[in-house]
């Protein structure tokens, strides 16, 4: 005879677990700066430091935020490709988005440095290099600007003001993923 009975609830697979997992983290963030701010967040943007620079990232896009795991590097990729990740299990390919956008590398030795893992949905088993998570953002509380860079990519092209004046720069990573260059990591 069993001693779990029909009722006992059981742990939830994988993908279900992970699910769980970051609707978690992004209501960790939402309480976090709510705190810090006063007043409730409604954000559906990550503010992260890459490269230096202020940039977004639409929660729908990235799956989770995990410490800076060690990073194997790949014979023959490019030099923006830092490498394999375990994550959870998962080797998931690590890029340093500030030297794909020919930036100087990011402090990848920094205990505030994080890896954004992509949503599932895009089908890109990747992580960006992020030197630090700065919070929720919301796009309606900044000022959207006219594109410097028209002929730039289409995944960074959209830049917005906050109310203290800093620029910043909203990645699009379905964008991103689609970019040739962006596919192409060995040399």
């Amino acid at each position: 005879m069993s001693s779990q009975t029909p009722d006992t609830p059981s742990t939830p697979a994988g993908p279900e677990r992970r699910s769980r997992l970051r609707q978690y983290q992004v209501q960790l963030l939402e309480r976090m700066q709510a705190a810090k701010t006063g007043v409730a967040v409604g954000g559906r943007e990550l503010g992260v430091l890459i490269g230096g620079r202020f940039c977004l990232l639409d929660l729908t896009q990235i799956s989770e935020i995990v410490p800076l795991q060690p990073v194997t590097p790949v014979p023959l990729a490019q030099d923006w490709y830092q490498g394999l990740a375990n994550i959870r299990g998962n080797l998931t390919g690590v890029v340093d988005l500030a030297r794909y956008q020919g930036q100087d590398a990011g402090d990848a030795t920094a205990s505030d440095c994080r890896l954004i893992t992509f949503a599932p949905a895009l089908g890109f088993n990747c992580a960006l290099l992020a030197e630090r998570v700065l919070g929720l953002r919301k796009l309606a509380d900044m000022q959207a600007v006219e594109a410097r860079d028209e002929a730039g990519p289409e995944w960074r092209r959209q830049h917005f003001t906050d109310g203290e004046g800093r620029q910043w720069t909203r990645i699009d990573l379905a964008q991103l993923v689609r970019e040739a260059r962006f596919l192409q990591v060995g040399l």
